[in-house]
C-alpha cells in the first residue's frame, strides 16, 4: 500500500502510496464509490480513526488553503468540497496530495503553542506550471505565517529529468524560471528536470530535504501519466497520532 512510510518527527507520519492502495482520485472516470472506499482502507492503515485525509481540487496553479480542524470533510465527495488550490497547510489536520508523475511533497515544522512544540504539516503538489509559479515556495511561506519552524520536506516520487521530454522552447522558459530544472532527458532531447526544481526551490527557503523518491516512469508499481496516459493517482500523505 505504500511505497515509503515513516514517522518523521514524533508523533508525525508520511508516506507515499503506490498501485497497492489503488487510484485515490475522483477524476480520472473511476468508479466513485471504489475510490471512496480505498481511501477509508488508506485511513485504517495510516490509524487516523475517526479522522480523514483532506484532499485538494489541483489546478496546476500556487494557490495554498489553510485547512482549520473541525472544517467540513473537504474532498470526500470530490473537487465541489474540496479547496482548490495546489498546496494545503493545517496545524494538525490530516493532508493528502495526488499525483502520477507531478512531484508531491510534504512539508513538516513546528510551532510554539502554550509553551509547547505543536505541529504544523502541508503538502504540495509541483507539476510543471505550479513549480514554475512558484507553489513550493509559497507553501512554505504559509507554514511559516502560522508560525511554523524546523521546517523540513519529504519529496516523494515523480517523473525524472532522464525521462521528462519537453520542447525546447518549453524547457526554457521554465529553466529561465527555475534554471535548476534545465536537463537534457537520456535520448539526448529537451527535458526538466522537476525533482531538482523543487529541490532547488526548498534549499532557496532553507528547508532541508528528508528523503527523496523515485522516478514514476520507470517504476511500475506507480501510477505514471506519461507511461499510461490513463492511469489513476497515488498520494502523498501526513498525518499526526490520534490523541488518546
Amino acid at each position: 500500500m505504500f511505497s515509503w512510510r515513516a514517522e518523521v518527527r514524533p508523533g508525525v507520519w508520511a508516506a507515499f502510496t503506490n498501485v497497492a492502495a489503488g487510484n485515490l482520485a475522483l477524476h480520472v472516470g473511476d468508479d466513485p464509490a471504489a475510490v471512496r472506499r480505498r481511501r477509508d482502507e488508506l485511513e485504517q492503515s495510516a490509524g487516523l480513526g475517526s479522522r480523514h485525509f483532506r484532499y485538494m481540487n489541483q489546478v496546476h496553479g500556487n494557490a495554498v488553503a489553510v485547512v482549520a480542524a473541525g472544517a467540513a470533510d473537504a474532498g470526500r465527495d470530490g473537487p465541489v468540497t474540496a479547496p482548490t488550490a495546489d498546496a494545503m497547510v493545517s496545524a494538525g489536520e490530516p493532508l493528502a496530495v495526488m499525483v502520477a508523475d507531478c512531484v508531491p511533497i510534504v512539508l513538516v515544522g513546528e510551532r510554539a503553542v502554550a509553551g509547547r512544540a505543536a505541529p504544523v504539516l502541508g503538502v504540495v503538489h509541483a507539476g510543471r506550471p505550479g513549480m514554475a509559479a512558484g507553489v513550493v515556495p509559497a507553501a512554505v511561506a504559509r507554514m511559516r505565517a502560522l508560525g511554523a519552524e524546523d521546517l523540513a520536506a519529504w519529496v516523494g516520487p515523480s517523473i525524472c529529468g532522464h525521462c521528462y521530454e519537453v520542447p525546447e522552447a518549453m524547457r526554457a522558459e521554465v529553466a529561465a524560471l527555475v534554471p535548476a530544472a534545465w536537463c537534457t532527458t537520456s535520448h539526448g532531447t529537451p527535458g526538466l528536470d522537476l525533482p531538482a526544481g523543487v529541490r532547488s526551490q526548498l534549499a532557496a527557503d532553507d528547508v532541508a530535504v528528508e528523503y527523496a523518491g523515485g522516478c514514476t516512469r520507470e517504476d511500475a508499481d506507480l501510477f505514471s501519466y506519461r507511461r499510461d496516459n490513463r492511469t489513476g493517482r497515488f498520494a502523498g500523505l501526513v498525518w499526526t497520532e490520534e490523541v488518546q
